[in-house]
């Protein structure tokens, strides 16, 4: 009988696209799931069902057949490049003018709705030491703290963005003014991630790039008033590339560099719906990409155990301290700032979107070991988790809100 030829990388890497593309969108469209589960969301789950968590759990044989060494590597290289054009356009996407123009509300709703939930998720952390297996190897106990409070304090703005858009209310007053406060707090959080990947002993390093970051990127702005539009996406992407290349080099990550790469450019700078199309374009070409590699990389035991359920258990406990303490947060900020009543949850809900942002975030605090893949996974479900209640929740409180708003009107 004629034997089959083993298949080479390129094939192994066609079958995983295959799968990547193909299952999610079958899955989001056949089943739905729209309402509670936009596709963003359906690809980063079957990323982790395709994990060896979950699929190389039950068909161990058949995962080491696809998921070669060699084809993760090459997975892995798209990834990167798609999470760092990701990051870059949320950078350049901050509109701090409107945040400065607004400033005390603005710094007081995005300071609560930061702080409550990283009190919280630091709480949960500090629950989390007392089992094993959940710290990196390379952590400070407060990197670990910080890193995994930060993670449930976390407002992903392009998914923000999306499901505003979604919802008819992201050119409204209400869309922008959720807008300013979810941009404060993406700068804080690329913050404290900087603050928590300072390396000592590479501080020579650190602080050379931030030097050099800022002299050059003064001469990246003035170069973009020079030149014409179609130029300055060029220009873009070889500074995203050197930013990139400079944060990583000097122990940072290359993800801080993207986000400052996109943060020290203006938005006015680039026709609106282009911008709009390019983030659509990152998400439906290569973004499913990184939810793949991001799921290949989930474990569910803890320390030398198997206990999945503690994942589950401390995903949960996250889950809690992060919606709680943003909900909390924001109701306080409305107090303070005399909202119209309904308003906060609306908001809230809203600002606890997690997806996308925190698994980035997730990513580099796994890169650096900061915390452990056990870790990873519970703040996985935890991000998946708060994603899918947010379209749910908002969608009636929106609706009564609008009607209230119709009466007084």
């Amino acid at each position: 009988m004629p034997t089959i030829a083993p298949m080479n990388t390129t094939e192994l890497f066609l079958i995983a696209m295959l799968i990547v593309f193909s299952i999610p969108y079958l899955i989001w469209r056949l089943g739905r799931t729209e309402y509670w589960a936009p596709l963003v969301v359906v690809q980063i789950i079957t990323g982790i069902v395709l994990g060896p968590g979950v699929l190389g759990a039950l068909l161990p044989g058949y995962y080491q057949f696809v998921f070669t060494p060699a084809v993760i590597g090459s997975l892995n290289s798209i990834a990167w490049w798609a999470v760092m054009l990701f990051v870059w356009i949320a950078g350049i996407e901050l509109d701090l003018s409107q945040a400065w123009k607004y400033r005390r509300e603005s710094a007081v709703t995005a300071g609560l709705a930061l702080g409550m939930p990283l009190l919280l998720g630091c709480g949960a952390a500090l629950l989390m030491l007392s089992t094993p297996g959940w710290m990196g190897e390379k952590a400070l106990t407060w990197q670990f703290v910080l890193g995994m409070g930060m993670s449930c304090a976390v407002t992903a703005l392009p998914i923000l963005i999306l499901f505003m858009e979604k919802l008819d209310i992201l050119r409204l007053p209400l869309g922008q003014r959720i807008l300013r406060y979810a941009s404060l707090d993406d700068i804080a959080i690329w913050g404290v991630l900087a603050l928590i990947l300072m390396d000592w002993q590479r501080l020579g390093k650190q602080v050379f790039f931030l030097a050099a970051f800022a002299i050059l990127g003064w001469l990246l702005r003035k170069l973009m008033l020079r030149i014409p539009e179609r130029d300055r996406w060029y220009c873009g992407l070889i500074w995203l590339a050197a930013c990139g290349l400079g944060a990583d080099w000097s122990g940072l990550h290359y993800m801080v560099g993207a986000f400052l790469a996109g943060a020290i450019m203006d938005s006015h700078w680039f026709d609106q719906k282009q911008m709009d199309l390019l983030r659509h374009h990152v998400l439906l070409i290569v973004m499913p990409v990184f939810f793949l590699s991001t799921g290949l990389r989930t474990n569910w035991a803890v320390g030398d155990g198997s206990a999945v359920a503690l994942v589950f258990i401390a995903a949960a406990w996250l889950l809690l301290a992060s919606v709680a303490g943003k909900l909390i947060g924001i109701h306080i900020a409305g107090r303070v700032l005399g909202w119209a009543p309904g308003e906060a949850s609306l908001i809230g809900w809203l600002l606890q979107t997690k997806a996308l942002i925190m698994i980035i975030f997730a990513n580099v605090l796994l890169d650096k070991k900061i915390i452990t893949s056990a870790s990873f996974t519970a703040l996985l479900l935890m991000a998946v988790a708060s994603t899918m209640l947010t379209v749910p929740r908002v969608t009636p409180m929106l609706a009564r809100l609008n009607g209230l708003l119709g009466k007084a009107g």
